[in-house]
């Protein structure tokens, strides 16, 4: 699947979801599917948990955030003196 067919498949719409990026048909954000990868959620048990998403779902949230973060400058994060 392409590049482009992947990210198809994540739409911003303002009446869903306040506009956030989601899955194609449902009111799955990109951040939330990216939020349980990064809690150490493996793509079979998101698949298990959210019946009709596919993994090219989850590969276009992926997708998604490396090119929305492509052109963006970050300054370091501030850590908490210890």
């Amino acid at each position: 699947m392409s590049e482009r067919q992947l990210l198809e498949r994540i739409t911003t719409d303002p009446a869903v979801m306040a506009g956030k990026p989601v899955v194609r048909g449902t009111r799955l954000t990109v951040e939330y599917i990216l939020g349980l990868l990064a809690q150490g959620m493996s793509m079979e048990e998101i698949l298990e948990e959210y019946e009709g998403l596919t993994p090219e779902d989850v590969q276009a949230c992926l997708l998604f955030a490396v090119r929305s973060l492509a052109d963006t400058t970050f300054l370091p994060l501030e850590t908490e003196a210890a």
